[in-house]
């Protein structure tokens, strides 16, 4: 419980109306979740505007409501505050209410289109090895120490994000590592969080069905790093053209990693095979257990990172050797059976070409490719045509299948996707609307030493139809395929 005057601390307000030593016992943004002693939040969402329910919201117990526009009818027992922006006053209050957690951990955040997850993971995972106790807010799980609680969205709502950092803080964790996504940025989501550093990764492609425009998801990421303060660090890929981009404003120490250019953190590839990468950082060689060029941007991002956090160089990359990356990340599933089976979450152009480009340089010649693939529904569907064309350039065998279609058909969405196919290309691609059927055709069209990617779906174990999630998983369904032909 608090007062709503403290938890207006710093919010940008208008005018107000009534009481405001009034007691608020929580808050919420979605009216079905108010209680009797609560504050209401009205912010307009994509799907719904939040001003509508502000009378059902007081009905049903709120004491305190924060809105743009007042309503037409106003109650003289409820304290209204009018703001400016109140997605971004949502963030203030959620922090002050929960006395501010992000400013008495080390909280790190990871943004770009590809490697957020694993970025985010490999961070947890390096500082819970290095001695500390951590927290961890990603696509794939919500971690705080070795306590998992299910992930909704790659960022979650300001309230959950400070309920979650305050519940870090209660199990003594001293980090936490989140991935910030470019709607986290564009939604007031990560407002009021204080940031003890922030890293980018890469920028392609994705969420246009969002942004409208590339420069407009540009500008999301870009916001992230312009609300730094001058204590925190900016860590950047030198090597993506628009790297130098995010830290044109920021007032955060700025630095730079790489593979190609001059770099704060430089890496050079040695080995890159399909047992691992041996990278040289620091002067130093290294052996690691993570596949692909994209990781060793990965490995480098985290090795900046723990470096800028005061960790001794020997010993982060001591225990960076030994580490494994993200559940669904370039993934091999039943290594050592007639054929190789990668699961990747590749749903973007560029991360999809990523791992093919990794596939190809582990090919001696003779062995297909056979790459399951499918693009979300309800999602930027400038990218369909450009998947299935990356798709079919790369691989002998293509199979386009369903993602979650959503509230989409899925026929219509393979058929967008059918669009990037070139008349040379529609060979060698078959249409199978069954996801588990286009895996399983996968496999029994797959000889010795042929390579096997499903991508797009990664660590997720549903599949999204008509708005309800059926049990689902790639990895689980691709064993079971490979059990099946593995003779």
């Amino acid at each position: 419980m608090a007062e709503l005057k403290d938890i207006l601390y710093k919010v940008h307000i208008t005018s107000t109306s009534g009481n405001m030593n009034v007691d608020v016992k929580g808050i919420a943004f979605d009216s079905r979740k108010v209680q009797p002693g609560f504050l209401f939040v009205a912010v307009k969402g994509t799907q719904s505007d939040g001003h509508v329910f502000i009378e059902k919201s007081v009905a049903d117990g709120a004491v305190a409501v924060v809105c743009e526009k007042l309503p037409e009818a106003i109650s003289e027992k409820i304290t209204y505050v009018t703001v400016k922006d109140s997605a971004k006053a949502l963030g203030i209050v959620a922090g002050n209410y929960y006395g501010n957690p992000a400013s008495k951990l080390k909280l790190v955040g990871v943004t770009g289109t590809n490697g957020k997850t694993t970025v985010a993971t490999l961070l947890f995972k390096l500082f819970s090895a290095l001695g500390y106790r951590c927290g961890m807010l990603s696509t794939v799980v919500n971690k705080i120490v070795d306590k998992e609680i299910p992930a909704t969205h790659t960022t979650p709502d300001p309230i959950q994000i400070n309920e979650l950092l305050n519940q870090m803080l209660a199990e003594k964790c001293t980090h936490c590592f989140m991935e910030v996504s470019s709607h986290a940025v564009a939604q007031g989501r990560i407002e009021g969080l204080n940031f003890a550093g922030a890293l980018f990764t890469n920028i392609t492609h994705d969420h246009l069905d969002y942004h409208r425009t590339f420069e407009s998801y540009i500008r999301a990421k870009k916001g992230f790093f312009d609300n730094l303060s001058s204590d925190a660090f900016a860590l950047v890929n030198v090597d993506d053209k628009r790297g130098m981009v995010m830290l044109q404003n920021t007032k955060a120490r700025k630095l730079t990693y790489g593979l190609k250019k001059m770099a704060d953190f430089k890496g050079k590839i040695i080995t890159n095979s399909i047992e691992g990468l041996e990278v040289e950082i620091a002067e130093r060689s290294v052996w690691f257990k993570l596949i692909g060029d994209f990781n060793a941007y990965n490995l480098l991002a985290v090795y900046g990172a723990a470096s800028l956090l005061g960790e001794d160089a020997e010993m982060v990359l001591m225990k960076l050797s030994a580490l494994t990356g993200a559940s669904g990340r370039f993934e091999l599933v039943m290594p050592g059976s007639k054929f190789t089976a990668i699961v990747d979450y590749a749903h973007t152009p560029d991360a999809l070409k990523n791992v093919l480009e990794t596939i190809e340089h582990f090919r001696s010649g003779n062995e297909q490719v056979i790459s399951v693939v499918g693009c979300g529904g309800d999602r930027d569907r400038t990218k369909r045509p450009l998947m299935a064309a990356i798709a079919c350039k790369y691989s002998n065998k293509v199979i386009l299948t369903s993602d979650n279609p959503r509230s989409e058909d899925p026929m219509e969405i393979i058929r967008e996707m059918q669009k990037g196919v070139g008349p040379t290309e529609a060979k060698k691609t078959l249409v199978m609307v069954d996801r588990e059927e286009a895996i399983k055709t996968a496999c029994m069209m797959a000889n010795s030493k042929d390579i096997v990617l499903v991508a797009g779906k990664g660590h997720e174990n549903y599949q999204e139809i008509k708005g309800v999630k059926h049990p689902f998983d790639d990895k689980e369904v691709l064993a079971r395929m490979i059990k099946l032909f593995n003779n």
